[in-house]
């Protein structure tokens, strides 16, 4: 799984600190800081926390999937 997070939009709320704390942590007050890619265990700690994000800035990439999708010949 990827995760992306638009930094920009991001307010810092830290809902998602709070949802899935060993992916996203507060740096300061404002600065999020995250990981890029957790373990697949972690997913719906990480989803639910991107659901959570009150600006929508928090994208969940699921790889295996798309990679999957990708190779079948159409």
């Amino acid at each position: 799984m990827r995760v992306v997070v638009d930094l920009s939009r991001c307010q810092g709320y830290a809902q998602c600190a709070f949802l899935a704390p060993e992916v996203f942590r507060m740096h300061g007050e404002e600065a999020l800081m995250y990981h890029p890619n957790p373990d697949d265990s972690q997913r719906e700690q990480v989803e639910r926390a991107a659901a959570a994000c009150p600006l929508q800035a928090i994208l969940v990439d699921q790889l295996k999937e798309r990679d999957a999708a990708e190779a079948s010949p159409s």
